[in-house]
């Protein structure tokens, strides 16, 4: 499964940015504008790391990070507009686990959600979003799919299963890991989506889709996205 980011932010152009990008990465991504639609998403589905913005229209979000820290170690990354060294010192004193302040660079707050993972204890690395193999590129960042240098369409759904794979190459993902994270926890025994999804993206992508270069079974297991 996915892990589970939280974006509290209600700035839109911010907010879509960061969700764009953590989804890139593979993390399944909830947005929040508010503290108390935040709120409302912990209780419900608690994530595993949060993106906090501190000025939100219903509150400061400080009171978020210091409700959090009397019952909760998910971890908390704060992005914000405020530079002031006392109000940075405030936060992280509060309980959050990196400040980082805006403009910022994607890269570095991806960066800086993998430490505040590590120091609980998950280690991540940076996702794999470019694969190329014979005649097939594929570029995440970009939503492109290239086969011998001519564009392959594919649905929305067809090009989520392959971005995992992409962020998986070389690894076994099982049916259940797909089906979870592609269409959801209920999901996981209607492994004739993955047959036939499978079979939809081979048509597109493989020389030969009778016998597959790339999207590889792995008989009772699973799906493999070729590495070399």
């Amino acid at each position: 499964m996915s892990l589970r980011v939280l974006v509290v932010e209600d700035d839109r152009e911010i907010r879509t940015l960061v969700q764009s990008a953590l989804a890139l990465e593979g993390f399944e991504v909830q947005t929040a504008v508010t503290l108390s639609e935040a709120v409302a998403l912990l209780q419900n589905s608690p994530p595993d790391v949060i993106v906090l913005d501190l000025g939100l229209p219903d509150g400061e979000g400080l009171q978020l990070v210091r409700e959090l820290r009397r019952n909760s170690s998910v971890p908390v990354v704060v992005v914000s507009a405020r530079h002031q060294e006392t109000q940075k010192i405030e936060l992280l004193d509060a309980g959050a686990d990196d400040y980082l302040t805006k403009p910022f660079s994607v890269a570095e707050l991806l960066a800086r959600i993998r430490v505040a993972l590590r120091h609980r204890g998950t280690a991540l690395a940076a996702a794999v979003t470019v694969h190329a193999l014979d005649d097939l590129h594929i570029d995440l960042s970009t939503r492109t799919v290239m086969r011998a240098g001519q564009p392959v369409h594919l649905t929305p759904t067809e090009f989520k299963l392959l971005a995992h794979l992409v962020r998986s190459v070389g690894r076994v993902v099982t049916h259940r890991q797909l089906l979870a994270d592609v269409w959801g926890p209920e999901y996981t025994e209607h492994t004739h989506y993955l047959r036939l999804y499978m079979a939809q993206l081979r048509a597109k992508i493989e020389r030969d889709p009778a016998e597959p270069r790339h999207l590889l079974t792995e008989t009772g297991v699973g799906y493999r996205l070729a590495a070399d």
